[in-house]
Order: structure tokens, then C-alpha cells, then sequence
């Protein structure tokens, strides 16, 4: 029977409150924590190679299941040596089940007990994801952390539809859970590999609690995934389910808020006990011309305020594009649409977020964070909001 923890481990080294600084152990590697992961849908990080992804401090990255398989294809990526190889990274990686791009596709997929029936994004064709098949095709891709596949009910989700979602992510979770232990020690990159449950719930806090303990009654996991929050729903009531499950996942175990990584959405949810994140909005950002700064906030560089901007997008900001380059030579790219500079945009973003993180640590570390994330949320916030509107 194949170990559901592979070769992971996780260490607390200090609390603040809620907040938790560690170790993530995989294999050889440790990865401080909390830890942004940027995410390589395709197997890259939009326009940056693995060098540029050392030099802004990534350890650890996100790849997608569902992208994966529809191009190249796992069977492409494993006979490749699975995804660290295929994309020449040399740091842990972790697959998403696919699930939330699945389920995204409301339009052109069919969902039953039994797995998800759905058409490709790109040319139309057909596909089926069940639990055991995803499984499967994370076990090909090879990465060190793989995702159960859940049911992602939508923002705005009625009690009764996350209800159903999270009948079917249980009864999902434990076909997941059954196809891992019953398959090779090994992923398709000939390492052990790690086994997360999703938690679901929407906004409704029992319905969380009580999937965690669904999970948790099936075994040990060596972490634990919180799917399905920042869709749409208002962020007080994001707060809210953190809290609740700060105090429902034990604590020997990592938690991973997915899809999160705005900069204040990161330490509010650093403040409520959360370990991993991962998000698209630094690169994504990045190709519309935003910036975020920690004394400005987020900033448009196309504006024609910084065409004789000789300063950098963050002076505080120890990035190869901050070092190296200027507003007013940044934004002259972006309005011309070169790739550099939504390249440097990206740099920057992406080194913002962690080393975000990274201050993190070392306040949670110094027992200082509480006081430190109230001032820089204050600033940062009030930066956005000149006119003193509330967040929202």
C-alpha cells in the first residue's frame, strides 16, 4: 500500500497568534513557510524561465493537471521524466486536480456521481475526469504534491449546491485516496509523491468543519487543501471560514489556500493560520500593466503619470527589474506591448509576493507579526483607497 504522505514532512517552528512559520520537507528540499508558489499552468510561468524564478526566491511552483492533459499530454510529460524535468525545474512542484478549471467550464461539462464529462477549451473534443482517472494522470505528471479531485461549487453557492458539492468531493476523495494507495510508490518522475484532500463548503462554516473531518476520518494526510474561497464572495466571510478551520485542521498539518495570493488577501490569510498559496494574479496582473507597491499600492504603469518616472516600479523592491530598470522605461514597453515589460512586471510581482511571505516569517519568527501586518495593511490599504473607501 503507497504511503498517501510520500517523502513529505512538515515542521512548526514558531506561532504568533494563528500565524505559523515551518519547514515543508519533500524529499531533499525544505521550503520555508508560509510560501508563495507561482503557478506554471503549462509547465512554465508565463514569459520567465526557471533561473528567473530562483532569482525572485520561488521554491516551490504550481503546475495544472487539466492544462497538462489536453497539451502536451501526461504521457508526453512522463515519458519526459515527469514534470520537474520536463520543465527544468529543480524545486518541489505540485499538480492541481483540475478540478476548478473543470468545473469552471459550466457551459460545456456534465457532472454525475461519478466524474466530470466535458469538452476542451481549445478544439472542442471530449474528455472525462473521474477520480481514479485523475489520479492517474497526476501519478504520470510526476509532481511531489498531487490534489484530490473535488466538486468547486461556484461563488455565491446556495447552502444546498455547497451541500451536494461537498457530498461529491467526500465520496470523490475517497476514490482518490483508494486509487493512490492501490498504485506505484512512484510518480512518473520517479519520486514518491504526496497525496492533499480538498476541503469545500463555500461560506458556510459547519459545512467546512464537517468535511475536514470527513478527511481526517479517513487517515493521515500529509496536508490539507482549502478549495473554493476568493470566487466572488465577500472577503469578511473568507475571513470567517479561515478562522473556523484554523481551529478544525490540526496543527501538525500544512494548510493550502489555493488560488489566493493578492497581497493583502496573503497576509490576512497568513494571519489566520495558512501555510501554502498559490495564485495567477502576479503574472496575470503583470500583462495588463499592474504593479503592486507597498507604499503606493497597486499601481497602474501604463498611466501617462509615469512617462518621465525615473524611478523604480518599488524602490524598497530588491528585484532584477527594480535594480535594473525604470517606470517611465517600463511603462514605454507595456504601451508598446513588449513582452519585456510585462516580463519585469512579473519579475517584480512575483518577488513581491514572497518575499512578503518571507517578511512574514521572520515577524512570526521574531514574535513582532501581529503588530507588523496591522501597519502594513493599514498603508497599503490606504495607498489604494485615497479617498478612504473601504475595501471590499
Amino acid at each position: 500500500m503507497t504511503d498517501v504522505r510520500g517523502d513529505l514532512r512538515f515542521e512548526l517552528d514558531s506561532v504568533e497568534g494563528a500565524a505559523r512559520a515551518g519547514q515543508l520537507r519533500v524529499g531533499r528540499h525544505v521550503v520555508e513557510t508560509p510560501v508563495f508558489m507561482p503557478v506554471g499552468t503549462l509547465g512554465t510561468v508565463k514569459g520567465l524561465s526557471p533561473e528567473e524564478l530562483v532569482g525572485v526566491g520561488a521554491t516551490f511552483l504550481l503546475a495544472n493537471t487539466y492544462h497538462l492533459h489536453l497539451r502536451p499530454g501526461a504521457e508526453v510529460v512522463a515519458s519526459c521524466g515527469g514534470v520537474r524535468d520536463f520543465m527544468r525545474w529543480r524545486g518541489p512542484v505540485l499538480t492541481d486536480s483540475g478540478g476548478y478549471q473543470v468545473f469552471s467550464l459550466a457551459a460545456t461539462r456534465t457532472v454525475d456521481d461519478d466524474g466530470v464529462t466535458f469538452r476542451s477549451h481549445i478544439d472542442g473534443s471530449e474528455h472525462r475526469f473521474t477520480p481514479e482517472g485523475v489520479i492517474e494522470l497526476q501519478r504520470r505528471l510526476g509532481a511531489d504534491v498531487i490534489m484530490a479531485f473535488d466538486h468547486c461549487p461556484p461563488g455565491g453557492a446556495s447552502r444546498r449546491e455547497a451541500m451536494q458539492a461537498c457530498r461529491r468531493t467526500s465520496a470523490w476523495l475517497s476514490s482518490c485516496r483508494a486509487a493512490f494507495e492501490d498504485g506505484p510508490e512512484v510518480g512518473g518522475g520517479g519520486r514518491p509523491q504526496a497525496l492533499f484532500p480538498i476541503v469545500q463548503g463555500s461560506v458556510y462554516r459547519e459545512l467546512r468543519v464537517e468535511q475536514v473531518e470527513v478527511a481526517l476520518a479517513m487517515g493521515e494526510w500529509p496536508g490539507v487543501g482549502i478549495g473554493g474561497l476568493s470566487v466572488g464572495e465577500p472577503k469578511p466571510r473568507m475571513w470567517r471560514v479561515l478562522d473556523s478551520l484554523h481551529d478544525a485542521i490540526p496543527t501538525r498539518l500544512p494548510r493550502y489556500l489555493m488560488g489566493v495570493g493578492y497581497p493583502d488577501d496573503l497576509l490576512e490569510a497568513i494571519a489566520r493560520g495558512c501555510d501554502m498559496f498559490d495564485c495567477v494574479a502576479p503574472t496575470r496582473n503583470a500583462r495588463h500593466g499592474t504593479a503592486w507597491t507597498a507604499t503606493e499600492g497597486q499601481v497602474n504603469l501604463k498611466a501617462a503619470r509615469f512617462r518621465l518616472d525615473r524611478r523604480p516600479i518599488d524602490p524598497d523592491c530588491d528585484c532584477d527589474a527594480c535594480r535594473s530598470y525604470d517606470r517611465a522605461y517600463i511603462r514605454h514597453l507595456l504601451v508598446a506591448g513588449e513582452r519585456l515589460g510585462h516580463r519585469l512586471v512579473s519579475i517584480h510581482n512575483l518577488r513581491f509576493l514572497i518575499g512578503l511571505a518571507g517578511t512574514s516569517r521572520a515577524h512570526i519568527r521574531c514574535g513582532t507579526f501581529s503588530g507588523w501586518v496591522r501597519d502594513w495593511l493599514e498603508r497599503y490599504r490606504a495607498a489604494r483607497n485615497p479617498e478612504g473607501r473601504p475595501p471590499k
